[in-house]
């Protein structure tokens, strides 16, 4: 988390029974009276269920509570906890020596919450240390494996002055309990003219670098300047530890300092605090048997110096093949701003070298023997890669689990880039650090969480990890409890301390049994995508996006992701069939564009460009944007660099598979000209988003309405037709309802003379749905319907086709082998609006204490539906509202021929339906109807809908000096509500 800015169930496995369901385990589901009992996918297995962060006030909780949460979280249908030692709310210091990180309090209170996720099957993983980032307790600010920085220390001098004194001193404030410094060097440099020592940076002269350190003797120096009318800087290069120490409150005593990412030895610190004060026998013998993961946040390493690592120089020279040393002024930061300047082109060359070598060091030294060393336990390696400019990317095509974050990330593009590690890589996950709200605390609601959501997982998304569940209590803390990020300087803080204090706690299964099976999907099979884009550096979290792609490619259908240069080095990246990690992505084309982060340049490794002229000699589709006549190589050129990288390019443009288009606008011609197709394609431009996965007997596409790309919109309904491809031989499509699990067989579709499918979506703003391409099962129809006048049409049971409409009629449907169909509708009756309703409200307040909650109760006779706001007595009431109406149907409802739909209108936030005392299935919470089929008869009926709500109107008035300035939230169920009769009638094949 930044606060600055597996069991995975096989869908589609028949191995060819010819009355198979197109899931495995698949089993009928209740019916109702309109028709056949749908399949029923099988509930996901816990591993493959969303996840909570684990909020604990370090060690200060207790077994018996850890074991409660614990059953609460896996009754509310989550599969899996990440502990995480959090306090940013507490204004109380708590006793680290005996409930800090690491100590006996901590293992016990661990041990207890595996042993009870044990018997719940829940997964647990476990953070790296308290908060973030990694950092132990057994190490100093001084030591080698702390976190390092390279502080300068800077003298003036006139021309011809001479310098004779103390070597200068860092410029930046060595951090708490820094007390040793080594210095590493000190040049000699000439101010270029037209700048001054005062300039941010300055600009420097770099051949009048001169390493004077042999000057240097018992911590003096001595050296004169030139006489030559300019001015000269002496730069002295200090090493010391950063002193930086984990987020939040001390956690520990002795205090944690963060580790050196890039060493052997830093991380050596964490696995043998681990080894030595968290590993015991039981805690080792429980984390094989539950097998989560060891997280890391991001890469926040921070430091008002420079970012080093002591080993760098050398390495830096070995793998780049020169010195940094000459060169290293321009690397040298104060305040995260550049201190020197050569010139232009030198400093973005090194500075790349430099991140480059970073990268390495953090793979080779950090993440590499960490992931070996968590694979020992049991554990997989899940890490937010990202963080500082180095190839994220790539990281995630090495992690057990690639984790990217709602709250940081600007885009979608952001977790596209992870996605793009992760496929090339063969991983199975892209995580997200889901529902981060900045302000959100006690405001998030479940509906604006989703539409934000089901975005990003069609970005390569398939597992969140939200943000978060908080221990109940801790010193200090008020009603309704602890919580990690709230109140955060005083004000609503970050995120959401989901759980029994919250009324929307009541719904929450229903929201986690969606995720669980929209996850499910998106862990089957591998991910397909269109179109790759070449990326110079691999960052993440840029929020740069893709040329053309992402704003007029994918609102037509196509899908694009990232790949650094690094992923062309992988074994999956090899072409087949003309397509890019055939058995993986399997890419139809690669696009290079300059290098976005640094203005388009036109760079490019030479390497990358001879992997560029392989694939594409291999029948591989490559667009180059731009003239790349000027095309130079990244990094510090050698001698004929950039003229072998000018003949590549221009070899590369010969080839029949490539085509060079101007600009970004033009990439459409470069689509034409190399015949490329999407795989699913619009029938008009939206913004329908989706994501494709492709197992040996199915496909599964995932479709989400993005009603949050633009700020402040709601979005709108989407209705038009896709075509989508279809990699198995006489399969049709299904459509699985994630609100129910559901699978019934789409009953009206076209093929396409090349044998895709076209058929219809429709969704509201963030409703999602997921259409499967499989071989047909037992429940398959007899013939389909490619049109029909009626407002839907379904399949019935023994495979019937069956229409529905709201008004009395003759319809006419078309099937698939030509046959046109009348179908008669007789009367239907009349929508019915609901006005009248009885409100009881379970009003949550303040207990005795900061855990407990007190209940009131009103009660409400309505004529009209209004905010809880606008009803006198609920203005400031948060809880659970139950409304009641009851709506008499005449003698001339027949249930064998009639249904309704209940149409709610506006609810705020999550509900549930029940009819005559009976709960419907969950209700898409969304779209906000739900089908009542069958159900009912001549007669009254009673309605019943049970709306819940955060707990921000009650807070703003029990807490206003964290709250009071937030705008109360309009509660309730707001309507309009109607019940819309439709007919049904069987279509004569």
């Amino acid at each position: 988390m930044s606060l600055r800015r597996r069991t995975v169930l096989r869908m589609g496995a028949l191995a060819g029974a010819a009355t198979a369901l197109p899931w495995t385990g698949a089993a009928p589901a209740v019916a109702d009276a309109s028709g056949p009992a749908p399949v029923r996918a099988p509930s996901p297995a816990p591993a493959v269920r969303p996840k909570f962060r684990w909020w604990w006030p370090d060690a200060l909780v207790d077994t018996g509570e850890i074991a409660r949460e614990i059953r609460q979280i896996a009754a509310a249908g989550f599969g899996g906890v990440e502990i995480a030692a959090v306090t940013h709310s507490m204004d109380e210091q708590l006793d680290t020596v005996r409930y800090g990180w690491g100590t006996p309090a901590w293992r016990a209170a661990v041990e207890a919450a595996l042993r009870e996720a044990k018997k719940r099957d829940v997964v647990v993983d476990l953070t790296i240390g308290p908060a973030w980032p990694a950092a132990v307790p057994s190490i100093t600010p001084d030591s080698r494996a702390a976190s390092q920085e390279l502080a300068h220390g800077v003298a003036v001098l006139a021309s011809g002055a001479a310098y004779d004194g103390p070597v200068p001193a860092a410029v930046s404030e060595a951090g708490d309990g820094v007390t040793d410094q080594r210095l590493l060097l000190v040049q000699a440099v000439r101010v270029s003219a037209g700048s001054t020592p005062t300039a941010v940076p300055v600009r420097l002269d770099r051949d009048t670098v001169t390493d004077v350190t042999g000057r240097v003797s018992g911590g003096r120096l001595a050296w004169t300047a030139p006489d030559d009318g300019a001015t000269w800087l002496l730069v002295a290069y200090w090493e010391r530890g950063s002193g930086q120490r984990p987020e939040g409150r001390d956690h520990t005593t002795p205090l944690a300092y963060v580790v050196d990412h890039f060493s052997d030895s830093g991380t050596r610190a964490v696995t043998d605090f681990w080894e030595r004060h968290i590993l015991t026998p039981t805690i080792r013998g429980l984390l094989k048997e539950t097998g989560g993961t060891l997280f890391e946040d991001s890469i926040e390493i921070e430091t008002d110096a420079t970012l080093w690592t002591p080993a760098l120089p050398a390495e830096f020279e070995r793998r780049m093949g020169y010195s940094l040393l000459p060169h290293l002024a321009t690397f040298v930061e104060k305040k995260e701003k550049y201190a020197f300047s050569f010139e232009s082109s030198l400093d973005k060359a090194v500075r790349r070298d430099v991140m480059e070598v970073v990268t390495e060091l953090y793979v080779e030294h950090h993440l590499r023997p960490l992931q070996k060393w968590a694979h020992t336990l049991g554990l997989k390696l899940r890490i937010q890669p990202y963080g500082l400019e180095t190839d994220a990317v790539y990281k995630s095509a090495l992690l057990d689990v690639t984790e990217g974050e709602s709250l940081g990330f600007k885009n979608l593009d952001d977790f596209r880039c992870l996605a793009g590690g992760r496929d090339m890589g063969g991983r199975p996950l892209v995580s997200n650090e889901a529902g981060g709200t900045a302000g959100g605390a006690y405001a998030t609601t479940w509906t604006d969480t989703l539409k934000k959501l089901v975005t990003q997982y069609a970005a390569g998304v398939n597992q969140a990890v939200f943000h978060g569940f908080a221990y109940a209590d801790a010193p200090g803390a008020q009603w309704p409890g602890f919580a990690a990020f709230s109140p955060y300087k005083g004000a609503a803080g970050y995120g959401e301390a989901w759980g029994p204090r919250q009324p929307l706690w009541r719904h929450t299964p229903q929201v986690a049994g969606f995720l669980a099976r929209v996850q499910q999907v998106l862990q089957t099979g591998v991910n397909r995508v269109d179109v790759g884009i070449m990326r110079q550096k691999g960052y993440a979290g840029s929020g740069l996006g893709a040329p053309w792609f992402t704003s007029d490619g994918v609102p037509v259908g196509w899908t694009h992701t990232f790949l650094s240069p690094r992923l062309l080095g992988l074994p999956s990246a090899v072409v087949r069939d003309g397509r890019l990690a055939p058995d993986g992505p399997a890419l139809k084309a690669l696009v290079v564009d300059g290098d976005i982060m640094i203005g388009r340049e036109h760079t490019l490794q030479l390497d990358v460009a001879e992997k560029l002229s392989g694939y594409a000699r291999a029948g591989l589709p490559v667009i180059v944007i731009g003239d790349w006549s000027d095309a130079h190589v990244p990094g510090l050129a050698g001698p004929g660099d950039n003229e072998r990288l000018r003949a590549l390019v221009a070899e590369l443009q010969e080839l029949d598979t490539v085509h060079t288009v101007a600009d970004r606008p033009d990439v459409p011609e470069a689509i034409a000209a190399l015949g490329l197709t999407r795989d699913v394609e619009y029938a008009q431009a939206s913004m329908l988003l989706h994501a494709h996965r492709v197992a040996d007997d199915a496909d599964h596409y995932f479709f989400a309405n993005d009603a949050v790309s633009k700020k402040g919109s709601t979005g709108t309904r989407i209705t038009h037709d896709v075509t989508l491809t279809a990699h198995v031989k006489g399969a049709i499509p299904y459509r699985l309802d994630p609100w129910t699990g559901d699978v019934t067989p789409v009953a009206r579709y076209t093929r396409t003379a090349d044998g895709r499918f076209r058929l219809t979506v429709d969704l509201q703003p963030g409703a999602v749905t997921v259409i499967v391409l499989a071989r047909p099962s037992g429940v398959a129809p007899k013939r389909h319907a490619v049109a029909t006048q009626a407002d839907d049409i379904r399949v019935r049971e023994g495979g019937h086709l069956e229409i529905r409409a709201s008004a009395a009629g003759t319809y006419t449907t078309t099937l698939d082998n030509g046959r046109t169909v009348a179908t008669t509708i007789r009367a239907v009756p009349s929508p019915v609006p609901l006005t009248a309703w009885t409100l009881t409200v379970d009003d949550w307040r303040p207990g005795a204490s900061a855990t407990e909650t007190a209940h009131e109760q009103h009660e409400l006779t309505l004529d009209t539906l209004a905010p809880w706001t606008r009803l006198p007595g609920l203005e400031d009431v948060s809880g659970i509202g139950r409304y009641r109406t009851t709506v008499r149907l005449g003698d001339d409802w027949d249930p064998a021929r009639h249904g309704a739909l209940l149409e709610l209108g506006g609810v705020f936030d999550t509900f549930t339906v029940r009819v005559d005392g009976h709960d419907l299935p969950p209700v898409d919470q969304l779209t906000r109807v739900a089908d009542l089929g069958a159900r009912l008869r001549p007669g009254t009926h009673t309605i019943e809908i049970e709306v819940a709500t955060t707990l921000l109107n009650r807070l703003r008035v029990a807490r206003p000096d964290v709250f009071g300035g937030a705008k109360r939230q309009d509660y309730g169920l707001t309507g309009p509500v109607r019940l819309v009769p439709y007919a049904r009638a069987i279509v004569r094949t």
